[in-house]
């Protein structure tokens, strides 16, 4: 079953923001590069986006799928829209849409 397994938070200064995140609840933080940074506990993991080009403006629900091509054709077909073709990034691949009321989030694929 798909269901919301990270959510990424746009930020302007990640070191600041993983620091604020650890100090607060104790969080440990793994760096991918200087603009990406993410807890990986294997339950619902949050996500610290510095990079300008990929972060949007809200919080960023992403919901793990088993097929990526399949989960995009049913978004588009149920009438949603894509607003971020897909990448791969470390763990995996994503791309990111809008549903119907206007409401961003992505989709991603393990592996």
């Amino acid at each position: 079953m798909a269901r919301i397994n990270y959510v990424e938070l746009p930020v302007g200064d990640v070191p600041a923001a993983r620091a604020f995140y650890a100090d607060a609840f104790g969080w440990t933080f793994t760096d991918f590069g200087a603009d990406y940074s993410c807890t990986m506990t294997g339950d619902v993991d949050l996500g610290l986006n510095g990079d300008a080009a990929q972060a949007i403006r809200q919080i960023l629900p992403v919901i793990e799928v088993g097929d990526l091509d399949a989960c995009q054709a049913s978004i588009e077909a149920a009438g949603g829209r894509v607003t971020l073709p897909i990448f791969a990034f470390p763990g995996g691949r994503r791309f990111h849409f809008a549903d119907p009321q206007g409401h961003e989030l992505a989709a991603m694929q393990a592996g």
